[in-house]
């Protein structure tokens, strides 16, 4: 089994009729352990359906940073899906590509508002960073939640190591095979806090310059084992064990844990 922490399966929608049934075959043929983060509420919706269509596949509910202004004022109108979610992601901060400044009071409203959620539900964050890591860790200080997962971090050096020493999990996506930079992050993540993700369908363009399929976790996997210097059997075996802690004594979390600790 392996391991795509990070994926939005309803973008697939975007690419064509047939694309996401052949996203879907190719999960359930290389056993593709999928959680499918949203951007919105109707992009949960979504997962929720494809959800339906696959074992393999968690939904998550969050609140994007570039879509969080427009639920500015209105947080309330989350609690349903917040209460159903059993993770929140895709949630965070964005200072690179959102550069309207006006909406990010927004951003931080929303962030906030969903971290308070998760502390009151003892749930998991998948969080968003970009060009805003000091002000995301300083957020995440005040919260003090216990299972953070930091989705593809790309940012300075400094602060990823700050994030290391708080506990959290950290997803590496593809870019690792372009980026010394991205290198360095990947291969300094601790063992036991390493996750693989993809970012597809939408992610793996800036790299690959097209969209990625689930397929692309073999490929990041074989990479991620070579750089770290172990094998692509024990890297895997390492990102489903690091899957485990993070979901276990999660009652909400109990069948997908099972279906994890049953795969090899």
């Amino acid at each position: 089994m392996l391991v795509d922490a990070h994926a939005h399966l309803d973008g697939f929608d975007e690419l064509g009729s047939a694309a996401l049934d052949k996203a879907l075959e190719e999960i359930a043929r290389h056993r593709i352990f999928t959680i499918s983060n949203s951007m919105d509420v109707p992009s949960y919706e979504r997962n929720l359906e494809i959800a339906a269509r696959s074992p393999w596949v968690l939904p998550v509910f969050g609140i994007h940073p570039w879509n969080a202004h427009r639920y500015a004022d209105r947080s309330k109108d989350l609690v349903e899906h917040l209460t159903r979610s059993p993770i929140f992601g895709e949630i965070g901060l964005d200072r690179f590509f959102v550069k309207d400044k006006s909406r990010y009071p927004a951003q931080r409203e929303i962030f906030e508002f969903i971290l308070g959620a998760a502390r009151e539900q003892s749930k998991i964050v998948i969080v968003h960073t970009k060009g805003a890591e000091q002000e995301v860790l300083e957020v995440l200080d005040r919260y003090a939640l216990p299972r953070v997962v930091i989705h593809w971090y790309s940012g300075p050096l400094g602060v990823f190591r700050e994030m290391v020493g708080r506990g959290f999990y950290f997803t590496v996506g593809g870019e690792f095979m372009c980026l010394e930079k991205i290198r360095t992050i990947a291969r300094e993540v601790p063992a036991d806090r390493l996750l693989t993700e993809t970012d597809n369908p939408g992610g793996p363009k800036s790299y690959l310059g097209r969209a990625g399929t689930p397929a692309l976790i073999k490929d990041i996997v074989r990479g991620l084992a070579e750089i770290r210097g172990m094998s692509e059997e024990a890297l895997a075996a390492t990102l489903r064990s690091n899957l485990v802690t993070l979901f276990r004594d999660d009652g909400r979390l109990a069948g997908f844990l099972d279906r994890i600790r049953d795969e090899k």
